[in-house]
């Protein structure tokens, strides 16, 4: 399919977004950014990085295989929401209330994860201003299927090696990342018959100044973990590209099956978040491993509040949202639309809303209701 270009898109699309009623006063209070629960946030992640690295090198030093191996899951489980999750709160600028803070943990997890937070920023700007019009929005191009396949599967339980770049902002597994990095090196994408690589390419004509960060920022993605690499080698420690290079592609089954539920099934070209995002209920640990992007619809809709007071927000507007589903409930969900989707590709998830529910989209009142934080790169402020 062929897409207009993104800048007509900007011209001609005009999204008047439904956003629940919540006081300015309030708002305003759940939009504060605080340095102490970013530390906490971002701090602690890195923490539970470092401390579950520490436990994998021990246990390689003393050729403890068994705790090794369950060492390196417990790792890589924490590090693979390092990829797209950590970075993505950092992206919005909204963790830390010290701008540089935000800049310092966003370059450090996108380091470690093979991350491009120059292409995403780009991505996911229009992600926000157009969630699920595929014109201006081609970060999750819908329908996505919800693997469960046995060798998929076999990956997210070991480590992610094989998966190729598909119909959402993703490298794929290792071996596609460090390939996908090459070419952004070079300042190329891959083939456009991808719908991923095609919406790369996309952005890069849209803003060629965020490509040619991306192109420097690859360039220090493979100088890094190559050095890493080869010192690595030389000095018989192979341990640390285990620890850092691939740790954000080992054991991630925990991040892949919280976070494909955001948008998966839903609907297409409708000013509603309440019908094109899904927030799910999950256990602490979870929610702080994910930065509370459980609640998705929340996410999107006051996309200026900090992660960690999205929880708050929704209990604020609960009575104009639909019921958050939980983490099975909304893979039964996925994986019944799917089935029908196979046969009818038109076919979504009507997501029903309460009957206290209002229904007609208003204009933001202000800039704070339609704020994306410090997300949007200066071709798109």
């Amino acid at each position: 399919m062929t897409y207009q270009p993104l800048a007509e898109v900007r011209e001609v699309l005009r999204v008047k977004w439904y956003r629940s009623r919540i006081d300015h006063t309030t708002l305003r209070d759940l939009s504060k950014r605080s340095d102490l629960q970013g530390w906490f946030q971002a701090g602690g992640h890195l923490a539970l990085w470092l401390l579950t690295g520490s436990w994998v090198y021990f246990f390689w030093s003393q050729a403890m295989w068994l705790g090794f191996c369950i060492a390196l899951f417990v790792h890589g489980t924490v590090a693979s929401f390092f990829k797209g999750t950590a970075n993505h709160e950092l992206g919005h600028g909204t963790v830390f209330r010290t701008k540089w803070l935000n800049k310092f943990f966003l370059y450090l997890f996108s380091l470690i994860s093979w991350w491009d937070h120059f292409d995403y920023a780009s991505s996911h700007t229009y992600h926000h201003r157009y969630t699920l019009y595929p014109e201006g929005d081609r970060e999750n191009l819908l329908p996505l299927e919800p693997k469960l396949g046995s060798l998929f599967v076999l990956q997210l339980f070991t480590i992610n090696l094989l998966t190729q770049p598909g119909r959402t902002f993703s490298k794929g597994g290792l071996m596609a990342a460090v390939i996908c990095t090459t070419r952004s090196a070079f300042g190329k994408e891959g083939p456009p018959d991808i719908p991923s690589q095609e919406w790369l390419a996309s952005l890069h004509a849209d803003q060629p100044e965020e490509h040619q960060n991306s192109i420097w920022w690859s360039r220090m993605l493979l100088l890094f973990h190559g050095a890493l690499f080869v010192v690595s080698l030389a000095t018989g420690y192979w341990v640390f590209p285990l620890i850092v290079t691939a740790s954000a592609f080992i054991a991630n089954w925990g991040s892949y099956l919280v976070s494909m539920p955001q948008h998966c099934g839903l609907k297409e070209n409708d000013p509603d978040f309440r019908k094109c995002a899904r927030s799910i209920k999950l256990n602490p640990v979870a929610e702080f491993l994910y930065w509370r992007m459980n609640w998705h619809i929340e996410h999107h809709m006051f996309a200026g509040v900090p992660c960690y007071n999205l929880k708050k927000l929704h209990h604020l507007i609960a009575e104009d949202m639909p019921e958050p589903r939980t983490l099975f409930g909304a893979w039964r969900e996925m994986r019944e639309t799917w089935q029908r989707q196979k046969a009818d590709p038109d076919y979504f998830f009507d997501t029903p809303l309460p009957p206290t529910a209002k229904h007609i989209p208003t204009e933001a009142s202000d800039i704070l209701e339609s704020s994306i934080g410090e997300l949007a790169p200066k071709g798109l402020k």
